[in-house]
């Protein structure tokens, strides 16, 4: 019994063995329950000065837009510079815009303009940070051992997800909202540490130049890589026709009774399922056919999401947001190891730009989907054909990319060709990364 639930429990084996990874584990989810403390208190404030929704929603788009024009060129920059300077340089800036928010608070400012202009400074920085910061972990653990890594990342942005609102909330109405700035800017104290102490982590063998030319070398090294593509496919499929939370308030409001405290467990249902399955994931990162697990679980994220559509039950409502989580959190966990064990370390940059892009944009996209179609016909409407769709296109990209079916299968050693360079039936690509 022992033996069976260590199996089941989430692999800690990379916080044991690596301590430069466990200093970034350890600063990274204080930074991100800094960061979602941020984001709630921004959101707070500007409805505080406003009273308007409409202002609150400009607040998504000063994320997005820094997001998706900075996201690939960040990626560039990762893999022609040291990532680990770059990091120390966005993650400082990111501390020292956390302070400009608590500034502003401190002023008691009744304009929105700042922080619509903060909120677009820190995305940007965001979009540079993030595909650098995320080429450490590969280097830092072995192939064995990355999955594990990744699913510990992904356990500690959940539980943020969770702690970051409600300590925020905790904060604001003790303090006021500059509290939550302040501490999150502390928090990037510890983070930085952990990346002080890397070592250089420039890219292996060849470096790009940053440009437009190597952001296009980049495309074309995910469309020629068929597991790469049809992971992010994968994703698209998901979020795009899927993504639910837009047409929570008014599902919670025509079937649900419209109390905003079971809008509240709504919303955190999904975060529920997400740290549930990520406790429980040591079955995922042991399995063999990774590439059929991602795809059951885009499938079983859809199958979720359309039961949300036809239930008119809270507590069914509830599982199924809650189910939809973790087979959402498991897909993320997969996705990232398979990207990241099918990719030279001279294109890991790029990739991870590419990837946080569509991660980044995905979910926008879907939730404006969902908010559409549920304005034209109704929120189970949007909740089912969103659901339905989402399984046919996890189904076609299963049928159009067998690599990524087959990524890891014993039967199929596609994915061990293409970790070595090698793709079946595409060019050659070289191996910058051999862990």
């Amino acid at each position: 019994m022992k033996l069976s639930k260590r199996r089941l429990m989430v692999d800690v084996e990379p916080l044991r063995v690596d301590a430069s990874f466990r200093r970034l584990w350890i600063g990274g989810a204080l930074s991100s329950v800094g960061s979602r403390m941020t984001t709630f208190a921004v959101v707070l404030q500007v409805y505080q000065i406003t009273g308007s929704s409409a202002a609150v929603g400009v607040v998504g788009l000063a994320t997005l837009i820094p997001t998706l024009i900075v996201g690939l060129i960040g990626g560039s920059l990762a893999d022609a510079l040291d990532r680990r300077k770059l990091v120390l340089v966005t993650g400082s800036s990111m501390a020292v815009v956390s302070l400009l928010f608590a500034a502003q608070a401190f002023t008691g400012t009744e304009q929105v303009w700042p922080l619509y202009l903060l909120t677009g400074a820190q995305s940007l920085l965001f979009a540079v940070d993030s595909p650098a910061r995320r080429t450490f972990v590969p280097r830092l653990l072995s192939r064995e051992l990355l999955p594990a890594g990744l699913t510990l990342q992904m356990l500690a942005f959940h539980m943020s997800v969770m702690v970051g609102p409600s300590l925020g909330g905790v904060l604001a109405a003790a303090g006021g909202v500059k509290l939550c700035y302040v501490i999150d800017s502390l928090t990037f104290l510890v983070a930085l540490y952990a990346v002080f102490r890397l070592p250089p982590m420039r890219a292996k063998d060849v470096r790009s130049k940053p440009g437009v030319r190597s952001i296009w070398d980049g495309l074309k090294y995910v469309g020629r890589n068929r597991i790469v593509a049809g992971a992010m496919l994968s994703d698209l499929s998901a979020t795009v026709l899927a993504m639910p939370f837009a047409i929570l308030p008014a599902l919670n409001s025509l079937r649900f009774g419209g109390s905003p405290s079971t809008l509240g467990l709504l919303n955190a249902a999904p975060a529920v399922g997400g740290v549930l399955a990520m406790s429980l994931s040591g079955p995922v990162g042991r399995s063999i056919r990774k590439g059929v697990w991602l795809l059951g679980a885009g499938a079983l994220w859809g199958a979720a999401l359309a039961c949300l559509g036809l239930t008119g039950h809270v507590w069914v409502a509830l599982v199924v947001l809650a189910v939809a989580g973790a087979a959402d959190a498991t897909a993320v966990v997969l996705r990232g190891s398979i990207v990241q064990s099918s990719i030279p370390d001279e294109f890991r940059g790029r990739t991870t730009s590419i990837d946080f892009v569509v991660g980044a944009g995905g979910p926008h996209l879907g939730n404006f989907r969902g908010g559409v179609v549920a304005s034209a016909a109704t929120p189970s409407v949007s909740a089912l054909t969103g659901g339905l769709s989402c399984v046919v296109a996890i189904g076609l990209v299963a049928l159009c990319f067998p690599a990524l079916r087959h990524f890891g299968s014993p039967a199929d050693r596609t994915a061990e060709g293409t970790a070595a360079g090698q793709h079946s039936g595409e060019e050659s690509v070289p191996v910058g990364d051999q862990q």
